[in-house]
Parts: structure tokens; C-alpha cells; sequence
């Protein structure tokens, strides 16, 4: 996945520098949902000395090529999620973090109705749906 993400960048013209293609390999060992601050302790614990601005130059380089998603959490923080570039909504899960991916389950219709009926122009959506995932769920039945 590093090489994808820094394949992707290249393509885009953005120049990979070491602390690019280090972030790129801290994104790719992150299990589900991430922070900017999740990589920022990461490259610390690994003395890579990568600052706050790089960071969040490379999510947002990354977020605007469809590479990864801001997911907009309960709690107001923003996470970001490694997707593939084609339409798709998450569910979260407020237990663990584990984020899926959905189709389009029936939302489009919704944009598309509303858009008709008011008569704006759409542009994009984003939906997140916020709950327990399956295994959290068997977990805390048996506590």
C-alpha cells in the first residue's frame, strides 16, 4: 500500500521526499482509522524527526487525490482512512475504530431527490454512520 500511495503522489508530480515516503509506510501499518497526531507519535517513537506541518501537508496532498478520506469522528476530531478512490461511505465503529466500507446505500437517491426538489447543484456528500462493529458487539454482550 506504501508504494501505491507514493506511486499515486508521483503520478500527481509531487515530489517524494524521505519524510513522504516515511509517513507512507506509518499510514500503510495503521489499523483502521488515524489522526494527524497517531502519525505524529508514530514518526516520534521513530526518531524520524518528520514536524506537524508535514503531516498535514502530505494528508491533505493524499485526501485531495481520493487516497485517503477524512472521516469526521463523534467526538469533533478528524481522522483519515486509507480508501480506494471510488465512491463509498463508512461506518465507524466507537469501540475499537475499525471503519468499513459502503457502497452506496441509498444516499445517492436522497442527494438526487434533494437536489431536484430544491433546485441546488450537488457537488459531493459524505456519509458516516457511527456505531458498534460486529465484533465489539460479542465482546461486550459476554462482559
Amino acid at each position: 500500500m506504501a508504494q501505491e500511495l507514493l506511486e499515486a503522489l508521483d503520478q500527481a508530480g509531487v515530489r517524494l521526499t524521505g519524510p513522504r515516503r516515511e509517513l507512507a509506510a506509518l499510514i500503510t501499518r495503521r489499523q483502521g482509522h488515524f489522526t494527524a497526531a497517531d502519525l505524529l507519535a508514530d514518526a516520534a517513537r521513530r526518531n524520524l524527526g518528520i514536524g506537524r506541518a508535514t503531516v498535514f501537508r502530505l494528508l491533505e496532498l493524499l485526501a485531495d487525490r481520493n487516497l485517503v478520506e477524512r472521516v469526521d469522528l463523534p467526538d469533533g476530531r478528524h481522522a483519515y482512512v486509507p480508501c480506494e478512490p471510488s465512491h463509498h461511505h463508512h461506518l465507524v465503529c466507537i469501540s475499537c475504530g475499525a471503519i468499513s466500507e459502503v457502497d452506496d446505500c441509498g444516499i445517492d437517491a436522497v442527494a438526487m431527490e434533494a437536489a431536484r426538489r430544491s433546485g441546488f447543484e450537488i457537488q459531493s456528500h459524505r456519509l458516516e454512520l457511527f456505531g458498534r462493529c460486529p465484533k465489539c458487539q460479542r465482546t461486550e454482550s459476554r462482559q
